[in-house]
């Protein structure tokens, strides 16, 4: 028995730390309540941020035990390094990507060609180097063509929340975010869903880490999250299943 399952039995709150993609906020708290109360010597314990952010605190010796990223890309960098436990990687979810602009907006946007209506005038996109909707989102533009001309009236955010608030707010015209992130607000708007064909497909790997403090109990709450109760959470937030 790990030493986790031993404070466990032993009646002391063993901390479970997830590590998982800003996305997934709303929806994970909800599932780690699920968990708690059907594991009460568990506490889950959330770090969010955008998926870049998190691995590369993660590859600088920051604890966690479960990855969850947005995107494959960072996952595949962290398995390539050894840093996953064997055999404990899995598909969780999928997403997909949307143009959004304010539930007020005067703008009469169509499409994601039709960012370049001279009214916009700010993009609210993720920093495509460590934010996978960002990533997603030159992958999108840069197969219709006009990758160059969004950059130009690009406002890059630092997760996919923080486009999702500049849009909400007014300080961009338009963004592009999770349908996830959409469907929580009520100040936004979709405009449209991105073409399929446009960019790779949006899976949310998830992962237990080599390192992780309490293996056991990470391995477990990897198999919760599989588990229909919990799936049924996620699709409720709009996610669906790999």
């Amino acid at each position: 028995m790990g030493c986790g399952s031993e404070k466990a039995a032993q009646g002391e709150p063993l901390e479970l730390s997830v590590s998982a993609a800003a996305s997934m906020t709303d929806a994970m708290k909800e599932v780690g309540t699920l968990y708690e109360e059907e594991h009460p010597q568990v506490h889950v314990v959330y770090n969010f941020g955008s998926s870049g952010a998190l691995q590369q605190a993660i590859e600088n010796g920051g604890t966690a035990d479960i990855f969850v990223s947005a995107a494959q890309k960072q996952m595949d960098v962290m398995e390539e390094k050894g840093m996953l436990a064997a055999g404990k990687r899995v598909d969780l979810l999928k997403n997909d990507i949307v143009l959004i602009e304010a539930a007020d907006s005067q703008l009469t946007l169509a499409d994601f060609g039709s960012v370049l209506d001279p009214a916009v005038q700010h993009i609210a996109l993720g920093e495509p180097k460590g934010v996978p909707v960002g990533q997603y989102s030159e992958e999108i533009f840069r197969a219709l063509g006009i990758l160059d001309q969004v950059k130009a009236r690009a406002v890059y955010g630092s997760d996919v929340r923080q486009v999702l608030a500049w849009v909400e707010t007014g300080n961009a015209d338009c963004g592009v975010v999770y349908a996830t992130d959409a469907a929580l607000s009520d100040k936004v708007r979709v405009v449209t869903a991105a073409p399929a064909d446009t960019h790779r497909p949006i899976i949310y790997p998830a992962a237990v880490l080599r390192d992780a403090p309490h293996a056991e109990e990470a391995a477990a709450f990897l198999t919760f999250l599989q588990s229909d109760k919990a799936q049924a959470v996620f699709v409720k937030y709009g996610f669906q299943a790999p």
